[in-house]
């Protein structure tokens, strides 16, 4: 078995991949095969989704690139940019994990969802496409705890935007 224990710093070169959906590569445990079906054991840290195109380092040395699966898909534009930042604002208030493009929003296709845009005046198609959502603004992680439970006392990271981490 493969075993990948850490995220490479050098993306240019990879000696395998791993074909992934978003469910998967938002796991940090995680058996699963490669391309040449090898079985591979992920072992990473936590709270952040591999990105397609990162590589990742095996205990023997081998890399492997992580490539985003198609998956199915709400692809969501609207009239005008009020609409979808309006679009965009419902999605958010419901935690959806959203991939955002110029004039464009994707996300998993639900069909609760799709009725609600609809309602909204957006436009939605489906369609089957990789699917690379934005990280969440703090690297910690979410939660919604107002106590002062120790497990969720932890400085909040900043994401670093426009560094696709």
């Amino acid at each position: 078995m493969l075993v990948i224990t850490r995220r490479a710093d050098d993306p240019s070169h990879w000696d395998a991949e791993l074909v992934m959906s978003f469910e998967l590569r938002s796991k940090s445990r995680l058996r699963t095969t490669a391309s040449s079906g090898e079985d591979v054991g992920l072992f990473l840290e936590a709270g952040q989704p591999l990105r397609h195109g990162e590589v990742l380092q095996a205990e023997d040395g081998r890399r492997v690139r992580i490539v985003a699966a198609p998956e199915a898909l709400l692809h969501v534009t609207c009239a005008n940019p009020r609409e979808l930042c309006r679009a965009a604002y419902h999605l958010g208030n419901r935690h959806v994990h959203l991939e955002v493009g110029e004039g464009w929003l994707r996300l998993l296709d639900d069909e609760v969802l799709a009725q609600m845009l609809l309602q909204l005046g957006a436009l939605v198609e489906r369609l089957s496409a990789p699917f690379n959502p934005e990280h969440g603004a703090y690297g910690g992680g979410h939660h919604h705890s107002h106590g002062k439970e120790a497990a969720f006392q932890y400085a909040p990271k900043l994401h670093q935007y426009g560094q696709g981490t």
